[in-house]
């Protein structure tokens, strides 16, 4: 179990009607199954695997330079990475659900390492890459975790690790993009685009905070920060904010463990760190 510090704070998509072909494969078949607009679309936007994300940072990296320093970065990480003995958890949300605040006390409190997504060696071209395309914009943010992978098996031989955003993020805001309408019109539960990527590195626990939507308006008006476009959607959008929600909850292997974070700073820490002592062992 994890040790703490003495004195510490303990799709398939509704088949068209001319998906109707008795001749094809079952296999085929379940992809035509009744659904909104499924997986073919989020696939094209989120790369499943390293090589696919490669293969779209190649594609523009002749118009977009910062793409082809990305790459190089990427192609310096030793594909399979493996995680060393101590534990490592994520944290995802929401702006303003308290992750910059939760993520440092556990760092703290556990003596560990902080790392985040995407990491600092390419976090100065987010801008860069926001304003292009999706396809575009989801390569560079799935290379980030890739790189981030390298990063993390690193640094677990050494402390826990704590992470400020993973996969999940890339994924959640991915779908919650590419669909349209409610909640309903998600790809179902179980569906592959809520599957991790089977060659990137699995943290031990990822847990999810929450706040209630107008607590975490709130908060962010108090920040003061300028908004992302993401951001600006998710508070002008109710909808867009409950698709990204629900497609974090969906997640799988590993799936996210909810938090509610909207108590003070020390109960959330509490819980947090039993979380961690209840999950993770070394």
């Amino acid at each position: 179990m994890v040790s703490f510090p003495a004195g510490s704070a303990a799709a398939a998509a509704r088949p068209s009607p001319r998906c109707r072909r008795p001749r094809l494969p079952a296999a085929m078949l379940r992809r035509c199954a009744p659904g909104p607009p499924g997986p073919q679309p989020l696939r094209r936007a989120l790369p499943p695997a390293a090589p696919a994300v490669r293969d779209r940072l190649r594609e523009c990296a002749a118009r977009i330079p910062e793409a082809a320093a990305v790459l190089d970065l990427l192609e310096t990480c030793p594909e399979h990475q493996k995680k060393g003995r101590f534990p490592v958890v994520v944290f995802e949300g929401l702006d303003a659900t308290g992750k910059t605040t939760v993520t440092q006390s556990v760092k703290d409190t556990l003596n560990g390492i902080l790392l985040r997504s995407p990491p600092a060696c390419i976090s100065q071209w987010r801008t860069i890459f926001d304003d292009e395309p999706a396809p575009i914009k989801r390569a560079f943010y799935a290379a980030g975790n890739y790189i981030l992978a390298s990063e993390i098996a690193k640094a677990s031989t050494q402390a826990p690790v704590i992470i400020d955003r993973y996969w999940h993020s890339t994924a959640a805001y991915t779908i919650a993009t590419e669909i349209n309408g409610k909640v309903q019109d998600l790809p179902p539960v179980h569906d592959e685009v809520y599957q991790w990527p089977e060659d990137l590195l699995k943290p031990d626990l990822v847990l999810l905070l929450t706040v209630d939507p107008e607590e975490r308006v709130r908060r962010l008006q108090r920040r003061g920060l300028e908004k992302t476009k993401e951001e600006a959607e998710l508070e002008a959008n109710s909808l867009f904010r409950q698709r990204v929600e629900e497609s974090y909850r969906r997640m799988v292997n590993p799936e996210c463990q909810e938090v509610d974070a909207s108590p003070s700073k020390e109960e959330v820490l509490q819980t947090v760190l039993q979380l961690i002592k209840n999950h993770c062992a070394v």
